[in-house]
């Protein structure tokens, strides 16, 4: 039962009978988090849990574990290079570089162009998406190729 709740919420019921050497990168992230959900955590520990998926799909998982958040009391630890995932979908970040804590708290407090530039040593712009008036990171423009 539990296992088919996990099939479900991410959408892979229809890929339960296949072998896992059939499926996608993607579809194999998405079957190894719902077989770590059907075990009834109380902390997801996440390692990129969105890399290499679709947008749909990213946003899809996100939505999932904000479910289970809100259901299971489910607490949700995960490394993210995606600053813009991180941004809309997390409570709080923590930002480091080299091991050492650049940055702790809000996403809007923590994801700053100062505090950014520092770590990744290169320009970058924060604004705020206009949909969901989240932080927008975008790398900064020295080296862009001029616009045709």
């Amino acid at each position: 039962m539990l296992a088919r709740e996990a099939l479900e919420r991410f959408d892979l019921l229809a890929l339960a009978t296949r072998p896992i050497q059939e499926l996608s990168g993607g579809e194999r992230k998405r079957v190894f988090l719902a077989r770590a959900l059907a075990q009834e955590p109380r902390v997801a520990l996440l390692d990129e849990p969105t890399a290499h998926l679709d947008l749909r799909h990213v946003a899809e998982i996100f939505a999932r574990f904000g479910e289970l958040r809100a259901e299971r009391a489910l607490s949700v630890v995960a490394t993210l290079h995606d600053l813009n995932a991180a941004a809309l979908y997390a409570d709080r970040v923590l930002l480091l570089k080299d091991g050492m804590t650049m940055g702790w708290g809000a996403p809007h407090e923590v994801l700053t162009e100062d505090k950014l530039r520092e770590v990744y040593e290169t320009d970058v712009y924060v604004g705020r998406n206009p949909a969901t008036g989240a932080i927008a990171v975008l790398p900064g423009a020295i080296s862009a190729p001029p616009r045709r």
